[in-house]
């Protein structure tokens, strides 16, 4: 097997006696506390995770936006300078190659922020895609350490330590580049858990500075230090998406709810263009469709969903909903029983019915 890469917040997440998972080939913090806690904090409070695993690609050059504009679905022309586009990258037959947040730093000049799993996969995709183009691809991954600030207090908690008040009223998917304390900075309004929140991007050697700033000023106002567990709870309340879940390369942006990234209608003959286009036009046969579940057991990735005898899908994501009380989840199923209702799932011999829901799957008081 081998060896993990280390955050560079190492010895930050030692510190906090954080206890360390492998994931996407690194050795990172699925939880400090516990996970709960830290999931309430993020819905209630803030919450500091470390998604420095996360990798960074830097796409330049006269011909960088043309590019960009045939290598994902959403619209990267319009994008001002300042300002991040969500997309996705897909295959010819309009699977995923992976989900992507591409930020404008010039008018040649783009950060590419993907997952961590699929990182050395994307680069070798959107280096093959970009022959013919005039622009560079280089990977950056190992320069950047990325925190991600999130929840109702976030933006008071990073104006406070970075003392940069526009902050406070940047508008979501913008972003500041700055020098804090001597130190470049890349500051987002964006994040992964349906809260209001910053991510920070900046020099491999300072981010244990930064994250002990932000720590040191948050925690007398609730802010903990969050795991991968919270994470991944947190998103799915949210209905967001997850690579190799509810996206894939065998399911497509438009099944997996994310039709409002793919832009059918853009000049730019994109990859996967025709076959997304004949799919809307033909109909879907599957969709993911999220569920809360009136048990207490979890419905886990894999189990079958099943309208009366018939399974006619599969769970793709399960865990508990700390605000809801209740397991919930998403599954891929086939869209002629999404339209007929009563699904079930079948745990440990016993058919419990799938209550389906529109996401985000826990929604505010007011």
């Amino acid at each position: 097997m081998s060896e993990l890469n280390e955050s560079p917040l190492r010895l930050f997440h030692e510190r906090r006696n954080a206890r360390m998972v492998p994931f996407a080939g690194w050795s990172m913090p699925v939880q400090y506390s516990s996970i709960i806690d830290e999931h309430k904090a993020v819905r209630e409070k803030a919450g500091l995770f470390d998604a420095s695993h996360m990798g960074e690609i830097l796409v330049e050059g006269k011909q960088a936006e043309a590019f960009l504009e045939k290598l994902v679905s959403n619209a990267v022309a319009p994008t001002a300078i300042g300002k991040a586009v969500y997309t996705v990258m897909c295959y010819e037959n309009g699977t995923v190659v992976d989900d992507l947040i591409i930020y404008r730093r010039g008018d040649d000049r783009f950060l590419l922020c993907v997952n961590a799993s699929n990182t050395e996969k994307d680069l070798a995709w959107i280096q093959k895609q970009s022959s013919g183009f005039d622009c560079t691809i280089n990977d950056v991954s190992s320069d950047y350490g990325l925190l991600a600030l999130q929840g109702p207090l976030a933006a008071k908690i990073v104006t406070m330590v970075l003392t940069w008040p526009e902050l406070e009223s940047l508008p979501r998917f913008h972003f500041i580049e700055r020098e804090w304390s001597g130190i470049p900075l890349l500051v987002s309004r964006t994040g992964y858990t349906g809260e209001d929140g910053f991510e920070i991007f900046c020099p491999v050697k300072n981010a244990e500075i930064i994250a002990e700033a932000i720590i040191t000023s948050g925690e007398p106002m609730g802010l903990l230090p969050c795991g991968l567990g919270s994470r991944d709870s947190l998103r799915l309340e949210a209905g967001y998406p997850l690579y190799g879940h509810e996206i894939s390369d065998e399911i497509n942006p438009l099944s997996g709810g994310l039709g409002w990234v793919v832009k059918l209608k853009k000049e730019a003959d994109f990859i996967g263009k025709k076959a997304l286009s004949e799919m809307q036009q033909n109909g879907l046969q599957q969709k993911v469709i999220h569920f809360i579940l009136k048990d207490r057991r979890i419905a886990r990735e894999g189990m079958p969903v099943k309208s009366g005898d018939k399974t006619v899908g599969k769970v793709v994501s399960g865990t508990h909903s700390p605000m809801l009380n209740a397991p919930i989840g998403s599954a891929l199923v086939d869209s002629d029983a999404i339209k007929a209702g009563n699904l079930t799932t079948e745990i440990r011999g016993k058919s419990i019915d799938l209550e389906v829901v529109k996401p985000p799957l826990y929604k505010k008081p007011g």
